[in-house]
């Protein structure tokens, strides 16, 4: 039997005024972040930063490369490099800036893609924790409280049947 179901995911909005301080402080080193990105192919500039249970800011920038799979993304730095740095310390939160082609902060807040989704849904599981993800734009900056929000149907442990 054929049933329609609903999706809804919950997030909430901020202006750059209403952030806490700590995120407001994600937020800034993220932004920051793009000026190191190495972006000559698509001149789209991500930068991210994350949190650290100890406290530790991570940042992390985009890398492209001629050949385009090589590359990878800002959220995907930041991550890895976090868990090269401290292997056993929860992620608490992941602020995501971009800057476009012509070099402005983007209006609307870009999403990770598939790839870093998933990634970040592997350190949520690992540590039975949700990532606080903030996604900045000029007309505002988006607060999911778990990467789920942003990967329902996600592939995980479980779907690996063991």
């Amino acid at each position: 039997m054929q049933q329609n179901k609903q999706l809804t995911i919950n997030y909430s909005m901020y202006e750059l005024s209403e952030l806490t301080p700590e995120d407001r402080e994600l937020v800034d080193k993220a932004m920051q972040m793009t000026e190191a990105s190495y972006a000559p192919y698509s001149n789209f500039h991500v930068g991210a930063a994350l949190r650290l249970e100890n406290g530790v800011v991570v940042g992390g920038c985009n890398q492209e490369n001629a050949v385009y799979p090589a590359g990878l993304c800002a959220e995907r730095v930041a991550v890895f490099s976090s868990q090269a740095q401290y292997p056993n310390t929860k992620i608490l939160s992941l602020a995501i800036a971009a800057r476009n082609t012509e070099g402005e902060f983007v209006s609307v807040p870009v999403s990770p893609c598939g790839s870093c989704r998933q990634v970040i849904l592997e350190q949520e599981m690992r540590f039975n924790q949700p990532i606080r993800i903030i996604l900045v734009g000029q007309n505002g900056i988006f607060i999911f409280n778990s990467i789920k929000d942003l990967l329902p149907f996600a592939f995980s442990e479980e779907s690996l049947g063991s």
